[in-house]
């Protein structure tokens, strides 16, 4: 299969189910935040399997709660996730099983700061593809390492509550070495896995010239797990000094370049309505406004991306949020993106709408509202929720995917091969 798609003669459609599993509970309200519990998915998998297997997608990425299936150390329960696999072999689909969402047990203290994080993370990858040999071939590390140094070190919303560039830095770093380890330990286990890289993609930009710098410095930070995992942070690197300014020891990133990690697809996650992010001076500070972007920032960030690293892209998550009307244009204009790329010789071998169907937005965890409140409609299904019931509500944009996702190569457009 990544042959083919390599060469030209297959596309992966895909499709998701939001799968942040931050189950730290809130110091200020108690709530957690496991979307498979709050979307209701542990009790209706076998209908939303249902679901992507009707709207004819070969693919879809999926998460394992690592909390549930390692509840403490040395322990394993593999029941639910193993039947759920197994049900994705059943229908066709294959699983890019999605490792860590963001959250870890609670048992690792610190979160990504544990200092066993990355030899845990690393042995729960390859209790899984031991487990899973020959049914799960597909895998993503970690899931937008960059962002998860956001909230569990700048932000303070998720452990271990960092609130400094040096809180991010350590976490950023952190995440992109479980990569490494996961990536390793996976191709011990199995010589025939494929690696998914997935990263958030962002576009800054400053309006006032004295922000200039530092858009400068949160774009050259979105390439920076990517450029750690795969060896590329050296003496020249532009933000090998500002590393070291914030603590990271220059053992540390050379043991990045002595044992590098190539994914065979980079996956990149971007959304209209959050990828373009413009810097803005206020009386708080320095703020980011988030301008809605036109389709064109798909073929820009996969230009982008494969000048960088020269290899497949996948778009790995891509969506709008709000009205039927904007998130059909939305995928319209993307797809149009993605052939356009493909016909200009960029390989672009997948694309994933994602979320299959609604999502709690993060805020939910930090907030006081009504469960409800928190939805954010960006599937092809609604997310309703009334009361006890969670239901998924198809719109027209399910029959729109199912045409694309059953047409193959055609409709998005192939060659033979790409050019390099």
């Amino acid at each position: 299969m990544l042959r083919a798609l390599i060469e030209g003669r297959a596309f992966l459609w895909a499709t998701g189910i939001e799968d942040t599993f931050v189950t730290a509970p809130c110091a200020a309200t108690g709530r957690t935040l496991d979307e498979y519990e709050l979307t209701d998915h542990y009790r209706q998998w076998r209908g939303d399997l249902a679901r992507m297997k009707a709207i004819g997608v070969q693919a879809a990425r999926y998460g394992i709660p690592w909390y549930r299936v390692n509840p403490a150390p040395g322990r394993w329960n593999w029941d639910w996730a193993a039947r759920v696999l197994d049900a994705f072999a059943e229908a066709g689909i294959e699983p890019i099983v999605d490792l860590i969402h963001y959250g870890t047990p609670a048992w690792l203290n610190g979160a990504f700061l544990h200092p066993d994080f990355p030899a845990r993370a690393a042995e729960y990858a390859a209790e899984l593809a031991h487990r899973m040999r020959g049914r799960v071939r597909w895998y993503t590390p970690v899931n937008e390492p960059r962002i998860a140094a956001w909230y569990c070190g700048r932000l303070g919303w998720w452990p271990p509550c960092g609130t400094t560039w040096t809180d991010f830095a350590r976490v950023i770093v952190a995440a992109s070495r479980g990569i490494v380890e996961i990536g390793h330990a996976l191709r011990s286990v199995d010589r025939d896995v494929v690696l998914v890289h997935a990263d958030a993609t962002d576009l800054f930009s400053a309006a006032d010239p004295t922000l200039a710098a530092a858009a400068r410095l949160r774009q050259r930070l979105v390439f920076l797990p990517l450029d750690l995992v795969t060896g590329a942070v050296g003496e020249r690197h532009p933000l090998r000094a500002w590393l070291l300014r914030h603590g990271i020891e220059a053992s540390t990133l050379e043991r990045f370049r002595l044992r590098p990690l190539w994914p065979d697809i980079v996956g990149i996650n971007l959304y209209p309505m959050y990828s373009r992010k413009l810097l803005l001076r206020s009386p708080r500070g320095v703020r980011v406004r988030m301008p809605y972007a036109s389709p064109a920032i798909t073929g820009r960030l996969a230009r982008a991306y494969f000048r960088r690293y020269g290899r497949p892209i996948m778009i790995t998550e891509t969506a709008s949020a709000g009205s039927v009307a904007r998130r059909r244009a939305g995928l319209h204009g993307s797809v149009a993106e993605v052939r356009r790329a493909r016909r200009d010789g960029i390989p672009v071998v997948g694309y994933t709408w994602w979320p299959m169907f609604g999502l709690v937005g993060w805020a939910y965890r930090q907030g006081a509202k009504e469960l409800a409140d928190y939805v954010i409609q960006m599937g092809l299904w609604d997310l309703r929720i009334e009361g006890s019931q969670r239901r998924r509500v198809a719109t027209p944009l399910v029959e729109e995917y199912r045409r694309f996702a059953t047409s193959g190569v055609e409709t998005i457009g192939g060659r033979a091969r790409f050019a390099a």
